[in-house]
């Protein structure tokens, strides 16, 4: 049973509803071993898995090395590639050529002539600051930068990952140019898909989702694990990173990993196997969601993500059991 394909941008580009992430929390693409690589990828493009997601930041570039060299032993040429550029303040007197030249490397790495989806990965903040990027730059910077390399036929779709201030994403979003973004959206917040009750200890991103869908925007779901929290469990693997800081949900990873904890009745109450399981099933049930990555360290970690997802979206009487247990985090400290 093949994993299946949501239209995904403005194009309605077919992208499989489970993606292959290559980032650092993870770790197989870039820590893994190279046998392991292999059989991962393979077994993705053998189940319908047609879109990988990297960053010249995962490794320093080994994650797209790595990823590149395997899609090439596998004559893999259909397969869509997302990468990023993430800016350093000392590059923001020239934005644009900063950008070329982080695509550039990409794509050597990669080994192809374009990247099926470019994001901007630098925060967005209102003013700034840092190293975050203000809305006046993204918009006035940044996006003529994108529009010269899609012109050039070095991307595709051009896209942003949504983190910073929420009222900056949503103006980035709903100012048309992007045709996808990456999302924070799983079980510890989903404020991105659905109004959060008063005091809920997380950054509340005001229903992005659906602001999103509005602009026919592709949304890729991250963190649907909140960077391994979600598997209820501290042991992380050997390939892993170790555990990440929280993004958009709690102060710690340790404070993520106690409210995780009350989730489980999901799993005792008979609604999912595991709490991954249902964290995943979570993340793919919003309709506005094109595509989720979740990290993986090994084969076995990406066949218990294939498997949650071939049982489809969590039913609503689940989505409602979930809605009931995470009120109650509402009035904690964040």
């Amino acid at each position: 049973m093949p994993v299946t394909t949501r239209p995904f941008g403005p194009n309605s580009l077919p992208v499989s509803l489970l993606g292959f992430g290559c980032g650092g929390v993870g770790g197989l693409m870039v820590r893994g071993a190279t046998t392991d690589q292999e059989r991962a990828v393979a077994r993705a493009l053998e189940v319908g898995i047609n879109y990988f997601d990297t960053a010249v930041q995962y490794g320093n570039g080994a994650s797209e090395q790595n990823l590149g060299n395997v899609l090439r032993k596998l004559g893999a040429r259909d397969a869509l590639v997302g990468t990023k550029v993430r800016l350093r303040s000392d590059e923001f007197g020239n934005i644009a050529a900063a950008i070329t030249a982080s695509l550039d490397g990409s794509l050597k790495r990669l080994q192809r002539e374009h990247a099926d989806i470019f994001y901007l990965h630098n925060e967005v903040t209102l003013d700034g600051g840092g190293e975050n990027l203000s809305v006046r730059q993204v918009l006035e910077e940044v996006v003529p930068a994108f529009r010269s390399l899609q012109a050039a036929g070095k991307l595709r779709l051009p896209a942003f990952t949504a983190v910073g201030e929420t009222a900056a994403l949503h103006q980035v979003t709903e100012a048309g140019f992007f045709g996808g973004a990456q999302v924070i959206y799983n079980m510890l917040n989903p404020s991105a898909g659905a109004v959060l009750p008063a005091g809920y200890p997380a950054q509340d991103y005001g229903q992005l989702l659906q602001r999103m869908q509005s602009a026919r925007m592709g949304a890729v779901g991250i963190r649907v694990l909140a960077g391994g929290a979600l598997s209820g469990s501290a042991h992380r693997h050997p390939v892993a990173s170790p555990a990440p800081e929280p993004m958009g949900s709690g102060q710690s990873y340790e404070a993520d990993l106690r409210r995780a904890s009350r989730l489980m009745p999901l799993v005792t109450e008979g609604f999912a196997a595991s709490l991954p399981e249902a964290a995943i099933r979570f993340a793919m049930a919003h309709p506005a969601m094109g595509t989720i990555l979740v990290g993986m360290a090994s084969v076995e970690e990406f066949e218990g993500a294939l498997a949650a997802v071939l049982k489809g979206a969590l039913p609503t009487e689940a989505l409602h059991r979930f809605a009931e247990l995470s009120a109650g985090f509402a009035g904690e400290a964040r």
